[in-house]
This record gives structure tokens, sequence and C-alpha cells, in this order.
């Protein structure tokens, strides 16, 4: 199916897979822009030399990178040193997009810009973003309060409203063909993916935590601030994320100030969790669209299942 996003990027299916921090690496970038989407490297938090060695790892695949703004603007150097990979794309999410527009406009790479509310959109596009991802709250992972449903068309709306060029993602809760196919009936050139992509083969998830989300459903999910505690991120307030309910989040959902208190400890507990995939601490960020996920698969074949959903919606 050709959409003006295909034909923006030079790919064949209107699908980017999300800059998932800590979980999509370069294997998964790789694997999903051989299959003729866009893979993006999740450079997150800013780990300079993690990022680099994803990039080798992705080789000549042409991929793309995600930054969460915020983060960026504490270590405002990073973006020349993603620049110089020659990435297919630059994705912010999470912040201000303009001190950093003009460098990504002037080196030619496309602007990426992921929002949640109209504002957002608005502030994005007096930025000159060439793309624009509408998330919705049913995005596994961090986000805000907003609908994807309402807030696709709005965003598609405003677009038009201004007679701007820039290209229309949806994401949040889209896991499969039929999501794709609703996202550009509501006015989307394509989707961001990101659940489904967490639960592919090459993402760098431990197998068990992997496997106690595909057993889950939408209703195992929950927006909260627990994780960011236990890390000692400083996200700011607007912002919580989507992961799966454990006796870890049910314990310290609503009681994150208690938390604090003990971050040391439960913050050494959780890293350990994370490391062994003991799932009754360690976190899946996962989104309201897990329970249509039953398994793991290959980057590649969720790609080309979603051709087939396309194909047949449109026939």
């Amino acid at each position: 199916m050709k959409t003006r996003l295909t034909e923006a990027l030079g790919i064949t299916c209107p699908v980017i897979q999300a800059p998932m921090a800590f979980a999509a690496g370069g294997a998964l970038a790789s694997a999903v822009s051989s299959a003729d989407g866009l893979g993006m490297i999740g450079g997150a938090y800013g780990d300079a030399a993690w990022i680099g060695q994803q990039f080798d790892i992705a080789a000549d695949a042409r991929v793309g990178c995600g930054l969460i703004t915020w983060k960026l603007a504490e270590r405002p150097h990073l973006l020349d040193q993603v620049l110089a990979r020659d990435p297919a794309a630059l994705f912010l999410s999470f912040g201000n997009p303009a001190p950093f527009a003009p460098a990504i406009k002037e080196a030619g790479v496309p602007l990426i810009c992921q929002v949640q509310t109209l504002r957002d959109a608005r502030r994005a596009l007096d930025c000159s973003a060439d793309i624009i991802v509408a998330q919705g709250a049913e995005a596994g992972g961090h986000g805000d309060a907003r609908g994807t449903f309402a807030l696709v068309p709005e965003i598609a709306d405003e677009i038009a409203r201004q007679n701007s060029e820039a290209l229309l993602c949806a994401a949040g809760g889209i896991s499969d063909g039929r999501g794709l196919a609703a996202a550009l009936m509501l006015g989307a050139d394509g989707v961001v993916i990101g659940t489904r992509f967490w639960a592919s083969n090459e993402a760098l998830v431990h197998p068990r935590i992997l496997n106690r989300a595909v057993a889950a459903t939408g209703d195992d999910t929950i927006r909260t601030r627990v994780v960011d505690v236990v890390r000692g991120y400083d996200w700011p307030s607007r912002y919580n994320g989507r992961v799966l309910r454990n006796p870890f989040i049910q314990k310290w959902h609503g009681a994150e100030d208690a938390l604090k208190l003990e971050a040391g400890v439960e913050a050494a507990k959780w890293a350990a969790a994370q490391e062994a995939g003991d799932l009754d601490v360690a976190t899946a960020f996962a989104g309201e669209g897990i329970d249509l996920i039953s398994s793991a698969a290959p980057a590649g074949e969720l790609m080309a299942d979603a051709q087939r959903c396309l194909a047949g919606a449109a026939a």
C-alpha cells in the first residue's frame, strides 16, 4: 500500500517501529527496516556508547533513532553524535523539540515529533516537523491522557487547517493490521507500533518477562509513576508509564512518596529483578493492545502480517 508516509520514507509498509527505551536495539530496528518498515533504535536516556553499539549492530540497515527530548536537553551534545550516524529519521518525544529542530533540519534528516495533545501538535508544526505522531494513552510506556481514536483525527484536521505538508502517524493500542487500517481511516498516513514489536524475537526483553506479557490482557495494564520513582528518573509530571500490574507495582502504586524513602533498597531489588526476569518485581512496559498478541514472533513476520491485513482491507 502506498501512502504519503511510504513515499516520504522509501518504505512499502506504512509502519514505524517505536524507539522503545532499552528494548529497541539495532537488531530489532534492522529487522523492521529490512522488512520494508522503518526501524528505530531507542536512544532513550542518552547512553552514547550504547547508542553507537546499536547502530553498529544495525550495520548497513537504514534505521532511525529516538530520543527522550527532556533528557536530550540535559545532554544536547548527544544530538550531534546521533546525526553523525546518518539516521533515517530522528524521533523526539516528551518535551519541546524547538531547541533541536534546526540542527536536525539542517542535517537533512526527517524530524519526527511524538505528541500527546493538540497543543503539542501545534508546537511540532511550528518546528516544521516532517512527521507528527499522535500518541494515545493506550500506548505502552510513557504517555499522557488523551485517547488515540479522538486525538488522531483532531490533529489530522489541524494539519489540514494549517495547510501543512506534515505527515501524521497514529500510535497507542495498535497491535495488528486492523489497528493500522483504522488509523488510515482516521486520517493518518501510517502508524507507530510499540508493544507488538516489544514482543518480538529481536527485542531486548527478558524471555520470562515477555512470556508473562503475552499471557496478559489490556485489563492487566496500569498507568503509573512507580517505575520512574524506583529508577530515579525525574520525568515531567504530565507523563506516566503504562506497565503490567504485578505485586511490586500494586504495592507502591499510590504510595510513591513512601517509595522515595526506600528508593536505595528498592532500586537495587528492582534492577536485580529485571536482570533475572523476576515476574513479581520486574516491569513489563506493555500497552492495552497486549491481549492481541499471543506469542513472540520475528519482526519480519509481523511486518508481513501487516502487509497482508492491508491488502485485505484494500480489497
